[in-house]
């Protein structure tokens, strides 16, 4: 009787292991799917910020150059005007009645150059920064048209390829579900803690020559019959990754070729 219950024990553990090792090689097609896209989501992302903020950048300056060309519009306006007082003030020299009179006109015709002289100067300030501004915004543009070149065909090349695996990766995703509901959720959550610690995100190895397949440290030759007895549950010592036979999943099985 007892040895019936070992066996099922034995079986039950043979199991739980080959359930594992089924659920790593499906998530490791996922994780090399999600390879080939590599950076570039990111990259994808980045650029759109970029082209984000040299846009905003770009309609900035335009606001601050309208703001500038009108202030040089008022300014030369206000010299015309400056210089049509000063006109009208000599007009009125030649009717003075006393130097009083002239010396009042004299006075506002000085004040009048000096409103010349101040808005000459603002303008002058104004036509340098438009033109500063320019140059500026013309780089500006230029590198936001060059930005948004290179944001479409980023775009474009990952959306092929998404398009070329999107279906592959659904399909492995389900597959990956389904093995993993098959399996307790105490071994699928240490399995998970594994590989988010891992950067290859293997957190079921074979061993491979005498070694874990994960960080390839040499395993005792007594761990290694353990391993292949699949009568345990054995992590490596150096890693945390749970250790399996190799051959514990025959080519015939199902879930390694999803």
């Amino acid at each position: 009787m007892c040895a019936k219950i070992k066996e099922k024990i034995d079986a039950s553990i043979e199991g739980k292991l080959r359930a594992l090792y089924e659920l790593q090689l499906i998530d490791s097609k996922i994780d090399r799917i999600r390879t080939i896209r590599g950076e570039l989501p990111l990259e994808v992302q980045d650029l759109e910020d970029s082209v984000a903020g040299l846009e905003t950048r770009v309609n900035n300056l335009t606001d601050e150059l309208k703001a500038l060309e009108e202030q040089v519009n008022e300014k030369t306006q206000a010299i015309k005007d400056f210089k049509a007082n000063i006109k009208k003030y000599e007009a009125q020299q030649g009717k003075v009645r006393n130097n009083r009179e002239y010396d009042a006109i004299t006075k506002e015709i000085e004040f009048q150059n000096l409103e010349i002289q101040l808005a000459e100067k603002r303008l002058k300030e104004y036509k340098f920064n438009i033109e500063s501004k320019s140059e500026i915004v013309e780089k500006s543009q230029t590198e936001f048209s060059e930005r948004k070149k290179d944001l479409k065909l980023k775009k474009s090349e990952l959306d092929e390829i998404i398009a070329e695996t999107e279906k592959e990766e659904k399909d492995l995703m389900k597959a990956s579900e389904k093995a993993a509901s098959a399996i307790e959720d105490r071994l699928v959550n240490a399995y998970k803690r594994v590989r988010a610690n891992t950067r290859n995100g293997l957190a079921v190895v074979p061993v491979e020559r005498d070694a874990c397949g994960g960080c390839f440290n040499k395993i005792p030759p007594q761990k290694q019959l353990d391993i292949r007895m699949n009568k345990k549950i054995l992590v490596c010592e150096h890693c945390g990754r749970i250790m399996v036979d190799p051959n514990i999943i025959s080519e015939e099985t199902p879930a390694t070729e999803a």
